[in-house]
């Protein structure tokens, strides 16, 4: 291994400790992928989540600069196939092998820029917001996974946003009260937190519902190396969903819903045998 490659690896293996220190769940789902998957997965998400940070947490701090710079330099990052930021040179090196469209990238940093100005959302930036921060990330993904299969990276286009689609959505429930007392953000379109009811609850689980449905066409058609994987991500997400489901609209308002860890294993392993005997 030469310098470069040391540098290059080390910037990886930082994307991995930020996706593991941040999320358990999307840990345990690249673990499910094919190994061949691994870091370039982990640079996406680190390269998500240090965005969605700045807008999310820095408080007191300029948020509108910091978000102009890691756009900035990431961009420049992609351009010049270096950064001396571990999470954009992990990023760049999988965008540029890859062949990611910069449009994707565009439109996630356009949903963070679109997190400082906007608190609430009609049907048309909800819209935008939702394709921007979540299933362009899923289309990235998608992107790894087909390893340049243009043919088969087109056919799950439309699967892959729904399936970004509806993990988004469940996290705007999952995190309605964080998002409005932290943030005074709604994302969904005419709701009043303080008037959130039975109806509007189930309004929003239906068009879920939907998303997951669609999504799951594709999963099902996916790469076999990364099909174990997007499952184990789908059911997690589809039994916290579940979970929300049967929960009143008051419960949700007043705490953020989580799945156990022990829960998240166990689903690991029964997904992990239903995929080897064929029934998931």
């Amino acid at each position: 291994m030469n310098q470069r490659e040391l540098f290059d690896q080390t910037s990886f293996e930082c994307s991995k400790l930020i996706t593991q220190r941040y999320s358990t769940s999307f840990t345990l789902g690249i673990k499910t992928l094919d190994q061949k998957f691994h870091m370039p997965i982990y640079a996406i998400y680190g390269f998500v989540r240090y965005a969605d940070e700045i807008v999310d947490t820095f408080h007191g701090q300029d948020k509108e600069s910091l978000l102009s710079s890691f756009k900035k330099d990431a961009y420049h990052a992609i351009d010049q196939k270096i950064s001396l930021n571990p999470v954009l040179n992990s990023f760049q090196k999988v965008v540029n092998q890859y062949k990611i469209d910069k449009n994707l990238i565009e439109a996630f940093l356009h949903s963070m820029e679109m997190d400082l100005d906007y608190t609430t959302y009609d049907d048309s930036k909800y819209q935008e917001y939702i394709y921007g921060s979540a299933e362009v990330v899923g289309l990235m993904c998608l992107k790894v996974f087909c390893e340049g299969d243009q043919a088969i990276y087109d056919k799950l286009k439309s699967s892959a946003c729904k399936l970004g689609s509806a993990f988004q959505k469940v996290n705007f429930l999952r995190d309605i009260k964080s998002d409005y007392e932290e943030r005074g953000r709604v994302y969904f379109p005419g709701v009043d937190f303080n008037h959130f009811d039975k109806i509007i609850k189930k309004q929003i689980e239906e068009d879920i519902q939907d998303d997951f449905d669609e999504a799951l066409i594709g999963i099902q058609q996916l790469p076999q190396g990364a099909k174990f994987g997007v499952n184990m991500a789908y059911l997690y997400y589809q039994k916290l969903f579940n979970k929300i489901k049967g929960l009143p609209p008051e419960t949700i308002t007043q705490k953020r819903i989580r799945i156990p860890n022990s829960k998240k294993f166990s689903l690991l392993v029964s997904t992990y045998f239903g995929n080897k005997l064929g029934i998931t």
